[in-house]
């Protein structure tokens, strides 16, 4: 059969094909039979110009694993328009091949003597490589090039479609991602907002139930002629409310989070949490000095708001003797906020899912990464990367409330 057949084969081959590496496998025979190999790859320049992905087949090699910067590339003077084409008898002594930082390694490893590159052009602007490779010592010569010079015109316009393909359809994964997320988002924000409106609506029936009741008995048992017993009775009734009201006021505003730091917030929380009378121990480890008081408000309101809710169903739900949060920073400036327990993992009897939801919905609106691990206890772990956090000025401060 005639070289012309082969390319004519090659030209009806790739129809169907949809990427690139199925277009390629599918041609691999009919080319060896125009030019002997044994690895064959097609090496395409990313729209940035900057950077190759290279497409194999025969040996496998790292090549195909890996993007590599185009400079760095062993056919990096076709890449970067230098030279048409490239033909070494023996690219283990080539220069070309080895210079200074080439990813050269596939070369030297699987010894890929003979080689025979030649660019890929679409309307006169180079897009790739075709790169033909032998284990044998000056396999190929002027004949070959010119064979390989038809198949990288033949190959181009497909292969850049293709390419042109893949790009649109990962942009495509992107934006469904990116779309998704942010529908997430929205009704993640939504649950939480009906929390919020709940809460709301909890702290108005205890003021009413609560506090309006107490003033109601105090202004009825306000009267002249008062004994001191019945005086000290009225005194610590007051006094009771007053602390009241400040429990109803500390659970809407965290006034402590403002005037003392997160560290003592979070202590002032657990030993609340945690009643007298408990044998369970508790303790907070701060080994930052105090890197989340420098977070925007509404971030580290986010936050909080977490170990709130991971400390409340760590007390009330785990049946755990230990409670710990600890919070720690990477080299990198990663904040990390660990809330953890030894005891079982017993979401809320009559909610099983709208804590962790919520807490999950908060770590998503200031950008940071939640995680729940119930192998060994209950950890819940937050983690705020630098870029993430002035993410945290932009959210409503009433969802971080």
């Amino acid at each position: 059969m005639s070289d012309l057949a082969h390319y004519l084969r090659i030209s009806n081959l790739l129809a169907g094909n949809l990427d690139i590496h199925s277009a390629l496998s599918s041609v691999k025979t009919e080319i060896e039979k125009i030019i002997e190999f044994d690895h064959l790859d097609v090496c395409l320049i990313d729209t940035d110009k900057r950077w190759a992905t290279a497409y194999e087949v025969g040996v496998e090699t790292a090549w195909s694993k890996m993007r590599s910067h185009v400079r760095k590339a062993p056919i990096r003077d076709i890449l970067l328009g230098k030279t048409d084409h490239l033909l070494t008898g023996n690219a283990l002594e080539d220069p070309r091949f080895l210079f200074p930082g080439a990813v050269s390694a596939p070369i030297i490893d699987h010894e890929l003597r003979s080689r025979v590159s030649v660019g890929m052009k679409v309307l006169g602007e180079v897009v790739g490589s075709l790169n033909c490779s032998s284990k044998k010592e000056d396999f190929y010569d002027q004949s070959h090039l010119e064979q390989m010079r038809i198949l990288a015109d033949m190959l181009a316009p497909y292969f850049y479609a293709l390419r042109a393909n893949e790009k649109a359809n990962k942009e495509a994964i992107i934006r469904a991602e990116i779309l998704a997320r942010e529908e997430g988002l929205r009704l993640g924000a939504l649950s939480l907002t009906d929390a919020l409106e709940a809460e709301r609506q909890r702290i108005g029936m205890d003021l009413h139930d609560q506090t309006l009741a107490d003033l109601t008995r105090i202004a009825r048992d306000l009267r002249p002629g008062l004994s001191e017993a019945q005086y000290l009775r009225l005194q610590q009734q007051v006094q009771n409310m007053i602390q009241g009201l400040r429990d109803i006021i500390d659970t809407s505003i965290p006034s402590i989070l403002d005037l003392f730091g997160f560290h003592h917030a979070v202590q002032t929380h657990l030993e609340r949490a945690v009643s007298y009378d408990s044998a369970m121990r508790f303790k907070v480890d701060d080994q930052t000095d105090g890197a989340i008081d420098l977070l925007p408000e509404t971030t580290r309101i986010a936050v909080f708001r977490i170990c709130q809710e991971a400390i409340n169903n760590a007390v009330l739900h785990s049946n755990a003797s230990l409670v710990s949060v600890l919070i720690t920073k990477s080299p990198d400036d990663c904040l990390t906020i660990r809330v953890s327990d030894n005891g079982k993992f017993q979401p809320h009897p009559r909610k099983p899912s709208s804590g962790l939801e919520h807490m999950k919905t908060r770590a998503r609106l200031i950008g940071a990464k939640y995680d729940l691990s119930t192998s060994d206890g209950t950890q819940i772990t937050i983690q705020l990367h630098q870029a993430t956090r002035q993410q945290g000025e932009t959210i409503n401060e009433n969802i971080a409330g």
